[in-house]
């Protein structure tokens, strides 16, 4: 029975990086959550099917800065490239939503992803 239960345990440890990466479920988010504009469900969409959408709302960059964020995506982590349109479309979202904020007095704050 004990060597049972260590197999069956054995097994379980052995699956569970296998069952880790294969049961992302989005957040509890929801497009409407965040500004309204044209873009923001394609946004929402092409960077939750990784993350949290409240990562990229706590950012404020340029659109140069979106874009090489865009880019690092897609070298490091994986994620499928947007065809010119579909690109365009989340860059001018994240542009006009969520531009680069002024750094808080006292040198607060700052954006490590901003250059």
């Amino acid at each position: 029975m004990f060597r049972l239960a260590l197999a069956l345990m054995a097994g379980l440890l052995w699956m569970a990086p296998a069952t880790a990466q294969s049961t992302f479920t989005p957040r509890d988010e929801n497009p409407e959550d965040f500004p309204a504009g044209a873009g923001r469900d394609e946004t929402f969409y092409a960077c939750t099917a990784c993350h949290g959408f409240k990562l990229v709302a706590q950012q404020g960059m340029t659109r140069a800065q979106w874009d090489d964020s865009i880019n690092l995506m897609i070298r490091r982590h994986n994620m499928p490239a947007l065809d010119d349109k579909d690109r365009a479309t989340v860059l001018d979202y994240l542009e006009r939503v969520y531009p680069p904020r002024a750094p808080a007095a006292r040198g607060g704050w700052q954006n490590p992803f901003a250059k």
